[in-house]
């Protein structure tokens, strides 16, 4: 029994003398890249996708919206077969639309991916190489929701921000 009490003490011992010499920082990530002078000339160009995409699909709608108003009007002076047409017509313009959403958002889904991924790098570059500068062997995100409860330790955002030139 006094082997094992022994054992337990060294065996703590050992693991709060280890925990002790592990230095741990942290840093706001989605601060740090939107401080990025890249991340808002990204988000410039992504904006211009968006509202270039977004007018080619209001266009559609209007093109939609009006068809159906002059439809609707002029349906009681219509033949059935014509009514019909007109119907079939609406809902093929409307399944476009959609569909044109469809690849609006994949195609801004994309070019968010494409714009930001470097940008990610070399942030995530920066921080890597600031922490082993400074001797840290982990280093926390500290974005709000990304599960740290407490930041109490160093924060590294000006030395990397330092490292970007920002």
């Amino acid at each position: 029994m006094k082997k094992l009490i022994a054992i337990a003490v060294l065996f703590f011992g050992v693991v709060s003398f280890t925990n002790a010499q592990t230095k741990v920082a942290h840093i706001d990530t989605q601060k740090l890249i939107s401080a990025m002078p890249e991340m808002k000339a990204a988000k410039t160009e992504f904006d211009k996708l968006q509202q270039s995409l977004g007018a080619d699909i209001e266009a559609s709608i209007t093109e939609y919206r009006n068809k159906l108003t002059q439809y609707t009007n002029e349906a009681p002076t219509k033949t059935d077969a014509e009514n019909a047409s007109r119907k079939q017509e609406l809902a093929e313009l409307e399944a476009r639309i959609q569909e044109a959403r469809a690849a609006a958002d994949k195609t801004t889904q994309q070019k968010y991916i494409d714009l930001t991924k470097p940008i990610q790098e070399r942030a995530l570059a920066a921080i890597q190489k600031v922490a082993k500068s400074l001797g840290y062997a982990y280093v926390l995100d500290a974005t709000a929701g990304s599960g740290l409860l407490l930041a109490d330790g160093k924060d590294l955002m000006a030395e990397v921000k330092k490292e970007l030139g920002i």
